[in-house]
């Protein structure tokens, strides 16, 4: 008999205070690439009422404005409007930004090996990673978080185009909770959706907006059914929010950069942080493998984890779990994947092409399942299925 039971993600909006500080943080990144690839970079964010403090490891040619790039960073956020106490144009920054760690530098810097001419690169740290794909979505992401995604996006659109719901403010958050039978999705049980407004808009048009313009367009109608709860800001009211209501920091949002719960996360933050550190890179990598485990048709579910030492440039360890979904030995696609993927920090920044500005698109709404990012390509496919073939022999 297949288990049923209910399972909940969440999704925050670019004007959520930890939001916020990811995308500062990962505009200062950004800003660093453009004008030097090589740059390392380790910006944390804490944002509170009107100030934003930055902090954190810095080696770059690069010649920044950091306060413009905070600023700017806050306007495309959208908290501009003249009654925020967090306004683009009033913040007070304060750098605590400095160089990085020789001690660090020198564990990750490409070196001469001992036994090889080529250079190699370290991990910027030790830890585990973890990727992970599932086929109930196009994305092949996990469908709660992935639909509370599609709720966050979808207000953000409205709100940035001010053609409708001018009563939008920066501040959201939304959570989807999905009924399955085994490893199926059989119905939506609830929507939960808090939107910062302004003071002048009743609770009943704001609940009837969310309903009609957000949740049934952007939800699969098959499973929104008569039973599907809705609660819009259930608490009444929500004016003050962002950096104003609750302080904000880099990195407090992991299980909504990833798979919502559905996937293990490693515990190391992804924004503000250069390819070098392989909290970021390696768990895109691990991501890349998994999603194109699942797209071969090898599992159903795939889940990768990875381990490093701090300055070694092989992974300690590579595993895969696929629940139980796998139509070919897992000890197989392990195998495969150790012999189609580069998991070398070094070797993820190449394929993956990680030196490049593209960090500020991968802040808000999920690191994961956005088909322009490279670890979103299912490119390996053939690759997996050939060494799959060739190690059965």
């Amino acid at each position: 008999m297949a288990k049923k039971c209910v399972f909940s993600s969440e999704s925050v909006a670019e004007g959520h205070p930890d939001k916020v500080s990811d995308y500062i943080s990962d505009s200062v990144l950004d800003a660093c690439l453009a004008q030097d690839p090589q740059s390392r970079v380790a910006c944390e964010t804490l944002v509170k009422s009107n100030q934003v403090v930055l902090a954190g490891e810095i080696a770059t040619k690069a010649k920044l404005n950091y306060e413009e790039i905070v600023r700017q960073a806050i306007r495309d956020i959208g908290y501009v409007n003249d009654d925020d106490v967090f306004h683009a144009d009033k913040v007070f920054i304060t750098n605590n930004l400095t160089s990085q760690s020789p001690d660090i530098a020198q564990g990750v810097d490409a070196r001469k090996a001992k036994d090889k001419d080529t250079a190699e690169q370290g991990a910027g740290d030790q830890g585990i990673m973890f990727g992970y794909a599932s086929n109930e979505t196009k994305e092949l992401m996990p469908a709660a978080v992935m639909y509370a995604h599609h709720i966050g996006r979808e207000i953000a659109k409205i709100r940035h185009a001010g053609r409708q719901a001018k009563w939008l403010r920066p501040d959201c958050k939304s959570q989807v909770s999905i009924r399955y039978e085994g490893n199926k999705a059989v119905e939506i049980t609830a929507v939960v959706i808090s939107t910062q407004h302004t003071d002048d808009v009743r609770r009943k048009d704001i609940e009837k907006f969310m309903i009609e313009k957000v949740i049934k367009r952007c939800l699969p109608k098959r499973l929104l059914t008569k039973n599907t709860e809705f609660l819009i800001n259930p608490t009444g009211r929500f004016v003050i929010g962002g950096p104003q209501g609750d302080a904000g920091l880099t990195g407090r949002k992991i299980i909504v950069d990833t798979y919502g719960g559905a996937g293990h996360h490693g515990g190391g933050a992804f924004s503000g942080k250069d390819p070098s550190k392989v909290d970021r890179s390696a768990a895109y990598m691990c991501r890349w493998a998994a999603k194109n485990i699942v797209a071969a048709g090898l599992a159903d579910r795939a889940e990768l984890q990875v381990a490093y030492a701090i300055g070694h440039p092989e992974p300690v360890s590579i595993s895969v779990d696929t629940f139980g979904t796998s139509n070919v030995d897992e000890e197989a696609i392990e195998a495969a994947v150790a012999k189609v993927f580069d998991f070398k920090p070094a070797g993820i920044v190449k394929q993956l092409k990680l030196k490049r500005p593209i960090y500020r698109s991968t802040t808000n709404y999920g690191h994961f399942g956005k088909d322009e990012l490279t670890w979103e390509q299912t490119n390996k496919v053939t690759a997996l299925k050939r060494a799959i073939k060739q190690l059965s022999k």
